[in-house]
């Protein structure tokens, strides 16, 4: 049994590793990889297409289909995005579990940035709002947005409202209310536009956007384990 896990937009597959190990104790395999454009300098987001992230999230779900026969799919805000985007495609997939899922974003100078991007390219995040203040040492992530990334987030958000409808897996959502960063009627528009018809949706209230890492991740962990394990076959 295997979970694919992605991280978010200017992320690091450190936002997934508390869940990632919580999930292999209890033995399941983990691959959590670092999508295209990350993990260097952020100049490197704006050399890179959404296509290039989708295509990095189908090769890591096909080598984890190599050593699991089923694999279950999950993310944290863009990587919600493409986990959604695979459950989409992939209609067979066993379950899929989103955290804090970017399709609404708070931020409305992400309307500017198709033009935008031609005369900034990358503007500085607001310091990362936690409820643990011990929570910001438990990820890596660029200090900037950059704007041509941005943009193909935006075309990523595009392309998976329109594949809601083919997203027929069992569906996990995990948001929370205290997110500053994606609206929380985002959450909820995926659960009505989903062809789901086993999903859950899943509110928190001492969380923040990197709900994985932050006061509650234990009871995303757990929730998390309980819906791929309730989903497995008899003996499974």
């Amino acid at each position: 049994m295997g979970v694919l896990m992605i991280h978010g937009y200017t992320g690091s597959p450190a936002e997934m590793r508390l869940i990632a190990e919580y999930l292999n104790e209890r033995g399941l395999r983990i691959s959590a990889p670092l999508l295209p454009g990350h993990g260097t300098v952020p100049a490197e987001l704006n050399r890179v297409a959404w296509t290039d992230w989708t295509e990095c999230a189908e090769l890591a779900l096909a080598e984890l289909h190599e050593q699991s026969a089923r694999v279950f799919v999950a993310g944290l805000s863009m990587g919600a995005l493409l986990a959604l985007y695979l459950a989409g495609k992939h209609p067979s997939l066993p379950g899929a579990i989103v955290y804090s899922p970017a399709l609404k974003v708070t931020n409305r100078l992400i309307r500017l940035v198709p033009l935008g991007k031609y005369f900034i390219s990358m503007f500085p995040k607001k310091p990362a709002h936690f409820t643990d203040p011990s929570a910001s040492g438990r990820i890596w992530s660029y200090d900037r947005y950059p704007t041509f990334g941005a943009h193909e987030t935006g075309k990523l958000i595009r392309e998976v409202k329109r594949l809601l409808p083919q997203v027929v897996s069992p569906l996990l959502i995990v948001h929370s209310w205290l997110d500053r960063n994606i609206r929380p009627e985002s959450a909820r528009l995926i659960y009505d536009r989903v062809g789901s018809k086993d999903k859950e949706l899943l509110m928190l209230n001492n969380s923040a956007h990197a709900l994985t890492v932050d006061s509650e991740w234990e009871r995303v962990a757990e929730q998390t384990y309980q819906f791929i394990q309730a989903r497995l076959p008899r003996g499974g």
